[in-house]
């Protein structure tokens, strides 16, 4: 995988600009904060943000794909706001599931998600290496 940042672009903070990759393509389609019996155990957003990645992390395994070979994530929020005051928070979750943040990167605020309990959604894309 090749990160791409463009000459003279200030780096990105929490994603990548770009990534090029060749090999197995992985697609995992949207996860939401709920368990694998689709139960949610908590309304916190951080917590369902923890379970959401930690579905994206047992469908890429399920798929021989790690962390590692993620190269997009488009994250679908209800409350754009209280993404941003608890990024930090958000961003020890990433690391503990995920790791690094070498992926590019989308979020979007939605009016809401298909599941009422649901605030966050997140979908990705990896390659694993040839």
């Amino acid at each position: 995988m090749k990160l791409l940042q463009p000459a003279g672009w200030k780096p990105p903070r929490g994603y990548a600009n770009g990534v090029a990759a060749q090999g197995t393509t992985v697609f995992v389609a949207g996860q939401i904060g709920w368990n694998a019996q689709c139960e949610f155990e908590s309304d916190d957003f951080v917590a369902q943000v923890r379970q959401a990645l930690l579905n994206v992390r047992a469908v890429l395994e399920a798929g021989g794909a790690r962390p590692e070979h993620i190269t997009r994530m488009t994250w679908y929020l209800t409350d754009k706001r209280e993404y941003l005051a608890r990024g930090k928070e958000i961003g020890a979750v990433f690391r503990e599931v995920i790791g690094s943040y070498n992926a590019a990167m989308s979020a979007v605020q939605v009016v809401a998600l298909i599941e009422d309990r649901a605030k966050v959604e997140i979908e990705v894309t990896a390659v694993i290496p040839a």
